[in-house]
């Protein structure tokens, strides 16, 4: 796994993206509870869960020692072939709009490639055209609608894109 380092331009302090470290989980997890609300917020042992599977990965963008975000991709094999799946990428509030999201994509991404996935998948509020521009600007492509995904009357988008083998 790479650890990518770049300098956001307002504040010339370095943003390191990095794995998951046992230590995050409760930084991790005041994101994930200032980003969704219940019934949409994930639990803390699903969490748990997800950061510490073996066929996941979980990276943090860290703001000069202070959580700025982080995503969690994971992937299975199914008759021969690797299908990875964005479970979650949240930033937040006062990070956005400062590229953390996109970086965190390109981490979630690598780490799909690296698992061998052909296909990286997620679902997406249907309301959410910030996220929605974010993947498709990355090469995400509409798939289908899935009706009361989130909750009575929210849909979700189901975007795809496919990972060639890297040349």
């Amino acid at each position: 796994m790479r650890v990518a380092l770049c300098i956001a331009a307002e504040t010339a302090r370095p943003m390191i993206y990095r794995p998951y470290a046992q230590e995050d989980f409760i930084a991790l997890y005041a994101i994930e509870e200032a980003c969704f609300q219940p019934p949409l917020r994930f639990g803390r042992g699903y969490m748990r869960r997800l950061v510490h599977a073996a066929n996941a990965a979980t990276w943090i963008a860290d703001d000069n020692g202070r959580m700025a975000g982080f995503a969690i991709v994971d992937w299975r094999r199914d008759a021969g072939v690797v299908t990875a799946y964005i479970q979650t990428i949240e930033v937040a509030a006062d990070q956005r709009r400062r590229g953390v999201g996109g970086e965190l994509l390109r981490c979630v991404e690598q780490s799909a490639r690296a698992a061998g996935a052909a296909l990286l998948w997620l679902h997406v509020d249907e309301e959410n055209s910030a996220a929605i521009h974010l993947y498709e600007t990355h090469g995400f492509c509409r798939e289908v609608r899935e009706e009361n995904y989130y909750a009575r009357s929210r849909a979700a988008l189901v975007l795809v894109k496919l990972l060639p083998p890297e040349s």
